[in-house]
């Protein structure tokens, strides 16, 4: 309850175009309200089995090809890398099909796929999966983890691919 107040209290003198009354009132204000979504997130590790298991939870259709599971849902299938690793060293999101269908399938997903697989920084992820509309391919860091994009448009099987590897991991992060 004190929070809820303290939150429209900081809203209600946020909207005001009068300045404030005692400007060092300001950094009273909960810690969490100032901090940046980009700050990185410590997120327990969680296993490539433990992932597939949360997808299948979550309503994945889950199944094996070979060094990957494959779990679909909503248009769109992530793959993550199987292996004894800490944490799966890559996960992917791919969906096949125009652009713009591909793109709003892996949008879809990808809150859920990232919550599951726990990896940092989820929020800034999708956001800027959302802002890479019309291009070919970009690349972001996301704490420990390397994001790629890539739409294929051109191709016999277009669609949108967005690859999710592990920074840290030093041995076997790649299928063979």
């Amino acid at each position: 309850m004190a929070t809820a107040i303290a939150a429209l209290l900081l809203l209600a003198a946020c909207s005001s175009n009068k300045p404030a009354e005692n400007p060092g009132a300001s950094s009273s204000a909960p810690s969490s309200a100032s901090t940046p979504s980009s700050a990185p997130e410590t997120l327990t590790p969680v296993n490539a089995t433990a992932v597939v298991a949360g997808l299948t939870s979550a309503g994945f259709t889950c199944g094996t090809d070979e060094a990957y599971a494959a779990c679909t849902s909503e248009g769109a299938v992530v793959s993550i890398l199987l292996g004894d690793h800490p944490r799966p060293p890559v996960v992917s999101v791919n969906a096949a099909g125009p652009v713009d269908t591909a793109s709003a399938a892996i949008a879809k997903v990808l809150p859920k796929a990232l919550e599951v697989a726990h990896i940092s920084q989820p929020g800034d992820i999708v956001t800027w999966y959302g802002a890479q509309k019309g291009k070919p391919s970009a690349e972001m860091t996301a704490g420990d983890w390397l994001v790629s994009y890539a739409a294929e448009t051109d191709t016999e099987e277009p669609g949108v691919h967005l690859t999710i590897t592990d920074k840290l991991c030093k041995t076997a992060c790649q299928a063979e």
